[in-house]
């Protein structure tokens, strides 16, 4: 920047407008090239963290922690355990849950469980997501904290 308005200062740059075309292309190379409004819809997305507690993969990786919402508004998925499905209403980076159920199966071990209640936990708070890179997605409480962590499962 301080380059640019030497260049301008000393009449090396013809008119305010390169340097403004300049900018921006400076600007445009510095971005992340991920859009706050980049679809979350359609990918698998598997768990990777929720709270302190990293899932560990099962035998059935269907029935392993994930979800994955469809552009109709509709979100599926699994706890580990239960099976799970609900509503979403997407708006740029806010995200709401809504009408979650899920089956009613034991899990086979005590760490199963407390993942998956984590995992439902922070489902119902989610409010916001950020997406940390390609195929990264963390949501988000309504104070910006992480709930979870997850990577979509085709590797956008």
């Amino acid at each position: 920047m301080r380059l640019l308005l030497r260049l301008f200062q000393e009449r090396r740059v013809a008119a305010p407008a390169a340097c403004v075309l300049t900018l921006a292309a400076l600007l445009a190379g510095c971005s992340s090239g991920i859009s706050l409004d980049e679809p979350i819809e359609g990918p698998l997305w598997r768990l990777v963290q929720v709270g302190d507690i990293r899932p560990v993969p099962g035998p059935d990786a269907s029935r392993d922690p994930h979800v994955q919402f469809d552009l109709q508004g509709r979100v599926t998925g699994s706890g580990g355990c239960n099976r799970l499905s609900g509503g979403f209403t997407r708006s740029g980076a806010q995200l709401r849950l809504s009408q979650l159920g899920a089956t009613r199966m034991a899990c086979a071990d005590a760490t199963r469980t407390a993942t998956e209640t984590a995992f439902f936990q922070a489902l119902q708070t989610t409010a916001s997501y950020r997406l940390a890179g390609p195929g990264q997605l963390a949501l988000l409480d309504a104070g910006g904290r992480t709930l979870a962590r997850l990577e979509s499962a085709t590797g956008r």
